[in-house]
């Protein structure tokens, strides 16, 4: 009875498949007839039609870049120029040079670019590195390779962070970073204000021009214009020089006792507001010896500071070492540093705590990533420094989303009502109680929004203008011989 009950059963099933088939195979046939008598019968329009979904733009092994054009946006929060490589296939990739730096980095890279199919990302990185330099110098290979691996994400149909190996994290943890004000109340209040819009991680800046009218708070600081920590040019009040050019130990300012309690005193007052649940970091100091540096951040450890930012500059790797052995409060360096092998040296004399690269200038998404995960290797924590437009933002979120030793990335834009305004395709608020989600879609995730650049271009400056200029290589690149 079971063996009947079993090839019952079997039978019935057979009989199922085989009528699913013929169904489908007539439903085909009258699909197939349909479309033939809907289009009278032309396979060009058939052909469109059925492939109407299909993306036409994308056959990545055949994509070529056609051109690179400038657009610079002004107070965004800095100056930023943001790229557009154009292709043979209508793709557009955005990427940007950092604030502060000239679009000039960018354009003399168009033709070593011309032509190249944009998807062999580190391939055209290694062509273009050599052009690149320490500090803003770098601003136009990282803002190309931006733009690159906007173009491959899209060709591919992913997001950038899934071609860096996937993702960590869905949500990128934001700090804002938040300029001083003289009156130490009046800044806690700010910082505070920081606070209440959902910021988890904040950072300060209370470096020594808070001491340049504070009589016996510094010796030698009216040598040089203390005030004027960022900029080249010479005061023109007194004898007083800017020392933007020269090192911090070759100033030989200092910082007295009284000065010291100052900016103690400065933090204290922040901390006594924002309390102990929020981390709270330091931003640049001014220029002044290891000496300095070593009793100001013993002075500062009762606030438990998460990290003292670059006291000195990066390229003494001994003195930062001197540094970070003498006191408690972390250390951290790595907004200037092009490439990896600077971080390496660092990260192999145990210089320093933690690193923070800038992505936009120590060499893009992929040697960012590089460079957090040899830190990871060694338990060395990596915080990303940020300031400009919402496509060198997105570049960050991807990176660090990547990465698995990543912190926090800073955030400059919260008093500029629109600067999320610039791009389209993601969803708004991109900053949303102290996190921005990770995007999923294609390339870095977001489309500029053209209208809203052009109501905030620098005076003078036209929207990708042509760059025909940039086209011909003119000198012999390779750097071996």
């Amino acid at each position: 009875m079971k063996d009947f009950v079993k090839r019952f059963r079997a039978e019935d099933k057979a009989k199922a498949q085989e009528n699913s088939r013929r169904n489908f195979l007539r439903n085909s046939a009258l699909g197939g007839l349909s479309l033939g008598m809907i289009f009278d019968h032309d396979p060009e329009k058939e052909m469109e039609y059925i492939t109407q979904k299909v993306n036409k733009s994308s056959n990545p092994s055949a994509l070529k870049i056609t051109d690179v054009r400038i657009a610079v946006i002004d107070k965004a929060p800095m100056t930023c120029p943001l790229i557009r490589i154009d292709t043979n296939q209508g793709l557009v990739g955005w990427g940007e040079v950092r604030d502060g730096a000239s679009p000039k980095y960018a354009m003399m890279l168009k033709s070593r670019l011309m032509g190249q199919n944009p998807c062999n990302v580190e391939k055209i990185f290694k062509i273009i590195k050599q052009f690149g330099g320490q500090g803003r110098a770098a601003g136009g290979v990282c803002g190309v390779e931006m733009a690159l691996w906007d173009l491959a994400g899209k060709a591919f149909g992913v997001p950038v962070y899934q071609m860096l190996g996937g993702k960590y994290r869905d949500d990128i943890r934001i700090y804002g970073d938040t300029p001083e004000v003289a009156d130490p109340a009046e800044f806690a209040k700010k910082m505070k204000e920081r606070q209440n819009l959902g910021l988890t991680f904040l950072k300060m800046d209370f470096g020594i021009q808070l001491l340049a009218d504070i009589p016996g708070a510094l010796v030698g600081g009216k040598n040089w214009d203390v005030k004027k920590q960022w900029g080249n040019n010479p005061s023109a009040k007194g004898n007083a020089r800017s020392y933007s050019w020269t090192k911090h130990p070759f100033t030989r300012i200092q910082v007295t006792d009284k000065g010291i309690q100052y900016l103690a005193d400065y933090v204290g007052t922040v901390r006594s507001v924002i309390g102990y649940d929020t981390p709270l970091a330091a931003d640049h100091f001014g220029h002044f010896d290891v000496n300095t540096a070593i009793r100001l951040g013993n002075a500062l450890e009762k606030y438990q500071l998460a990290w003292l930012e670059d006291m000195i500059p990066w390229q003494y790797t001994d003195q930062w070492r001197q540094i970070t052995d003498a006191i408690n409060t972390p250390t951290l360096t790595g907004e200037d540093i092009y490439l990896k092998e600077e971080f390496i040296k660092l990260i192999d004399a145990h210089a320093v705590d933690m690193i923070q690269p800038d992505l936009a200038s120590s060499g893009g998404i992929l040697e960012t990533k590089k460079i957090g995960d040899y830190a990871e290797e060694k338990g060395v924590p990596m915080a990303m420094h940020f300031a400009g437009s919402p496509i060198c933002f997105m570049a960050n979120i991807h990176c660090a989303a990547a990465t698995e030793n990543f912190v926090a990335l800073e955030h400059h834009s919260f008093d500029v009502p629109w600067w999320e305004d610039l791009v389209t395709g993601i969803e708004k608020p991109i900053f949303n109680k102290g996190f921005v989600k990770v995007p999923d879609k294609p390339g870095l995730g977001v489309e500029l929004n053209e209208e809203v650049v052009k109501a905030h271009l620098k005076s003078g400056e036209m929207f990708f203008a042509p760059t025909d200029d940039w086209t011909k290589i003119d000198s012999w690149d390779r750097d071996w011989s």
